[in-house]
């Protein structure tokens, strides 16, 4: 689950995003993608779109503190939060589609985890991704399954729309597989293949993610975007107190639902 630019840029959101979603929702799947990846130590990675810097961290765990990792992100306030945690890693502020790397720099493993289908232009972004790949290297990028396989965030959608109207929400950009696997080969990657990944997500504050996940919505819906902010807090009030009965029928000890996720590997 990602969240829309007027979201990030409050001044409380990385804070919230690394308390309330990294560790339950965001490390399974950098896990995942790393042990995907088969890194071993001394290997150069690359995090875009790095977020908070889960992958990253993951990644340094894997290969060595003194191995060099950079994440890359747009938001500071993101960058701010990863320099907390992680301060041996290289943190950069910039955008996907002009990474900020320096002469002749490139990377053993390049990662994006659910970032790709957030860029504004993202063939520009597969080529900055093939720019950074060193020979032999090997990619990895993950994109959310269609909300249609994941009924817990379909539900969601379907009340935050009595709402807001229709919602383009662009998490699921990339639900079908078979565009990113072109959009990888279209940049000049080799030996693209993708994979569909589940797992079971488990949250103890059901609530909070319910939150975060209606200011996804109220902020990717067009009449979301025309509001100001009080009446933008009052319809996110609403979609919250409206979603507390599919909160139940999700919530036993803890909130359990089903997630889904594209997992896209190519070489250089």
């Amino acid at each position: 689950m990602n969240l829309p630019s007027y979201a990030m840029d409050q001044a409380s959101f990385p804070q919230m995003y690394e308390r309330w979603l990294v560790v339950p929702l965001f490390r399974p799947w950098a896990e995942t993608t790393v042990e995907e990846l088969g890194l071993s130590a001394g290997d150069r990675v690359l995090d875009i779109a790095c977020g908070t810097g889960i992958v990253a961290r993951v990644a340094q765990q894997r290969v060595g503190a003194g191995a060099r990792i950079v994440g890359i992100d747009i938001s500071p306030g993101m960058l701010e939060v990863a320099r907390a945690a992680a301060p041996g890693i290289d943190w950069r502020e910039g955008n996907a589609t002009a990474l900020p790397l320096r002469d002749a720099e490139q990377f053993d493993a390049v990662i994006c985890q659910q970032g790709l289908q957030f860029f504004a232009d993202k063939p520009a972004a597969a080529a900055q991704m093939r720019r950074a790949l060193a020979p032999g290297g090997k990619l990895a990028v993950s994109t959310w399954r269609s909300d249609d396989e994941i009924p817990f965030f379909r539900e969601l959608r379907l009340v935050a729309q009595r709402h807001l109207g229709p919602i383009d929400d662009q998490r699921y950009g990339y639900g079908d597989a078979g565009p990113l696997e072109v959009l990888l080969r279209d940049a000049g990657f080799r030996d693209v293949r993708s994979s569909r990944q589940t797992r079971t997500m488990r949250f103890e504050d059901g609530e909070s993610f319910v939150r975060m996940n209606s200011m996804a919505l109220v902020g990717m819906s067009a009449a979301g975007k025309t509001m100001d902010s009080a009446e933008r807090q009052r319809i996110l009030q609403a979609i919250v107190s409206d979603s507390a009965p599919v909160l139940r029928a999700y919530t036993d000890a803890s909130l359990v639902f089903e997630l889904s996720t594209n997992l896209a590997m190519a070489g250089g």
